[in-house]
């Protein structure tokens, strides 16, 4: 095996899920999956910090919500300034949907990643809140704004993954964040769903 193997956080990951859906979550191991994948467990370390980590690993989510709410033109609301950053989020998304429906399987057979799940979602909360907050956004208002584009976030990735629905994941994102506003009486009236 060579030194540097092209792609390996990516072959990793799809050993582990292809792994994680024959197996079980719990019956599969890291040597397990770095042989799938036909690299070392050590290679799998440098990448991952454990088994979980490949299904949680937010380092493309968080880049891409920090760079879009920091991006939003300067006076943007902050509740805009998520709307923005969440439709990026879905573009980085959307290209994504197989790997995420066997993800969300995995996810689902297990109580302890679901549980991780809502972590992970607090997290890109948290992201959000502080590039609110960078903008200048005060606490209390970048802490409502984040956890409000979470929940949208996560009714539009319910919806999306929903064999039934054919909207891409944006559109989803921005119906959503239109039925919010629509409910509160900030915004339109809601849209057909």
């Amino acid at each position: 095996m060579g030194r540097w193997e092209p792609n390996a956080r990516g072959r990793l990951e799809e050993a582990a899920l292809e792994l994680f859906a024959e197996r079980g979550f719990e019956q599969t191991t890291v040597a397990a999956i770095a042989e799938r994948a036909g690299l070392t467990e050590r290679t799998f370390f440098r990448h991952f910090g454990d088994k979980r980590e490949v299904l949680f690993s937010s380092e493309p989510f968080s880049g891409a919500i920090t760079e879009a709410v920091g991006a939003a033109p300067e006076g943007t609301a902050p509740f805009e300034a998520v709307a923005r950053a969440l439709e990026r989020l879905g573009e980085v998304l959307q290209d994504r949907r197989e790997r995420a429906l066997k993800r969300q399987a995995v996810i689902a057979a297990n109580p302890e990643l679901q549980e991780r799940e809502l972590v992970k979602l607090a997290s890109l909360a948290r992201t959000m809140a502080a590039a609110l907050r960078e903008r200048g956004t005060p606490e209390l208002p970048a802490i409502l704004a984040a956890e409000a584009g979470i929940a949208v976030f996560r009714v539009a990735f319910e919806r999306w993954l929903d064999d039934s629905e054919t909207r891409e994941m944006p559109e989803l994102i921005r119906s959503g964040i239109d039925e919010l506003k629509a409910v509160t009486g900030t915004g339109q009236e809601a849209r057909p769903a």
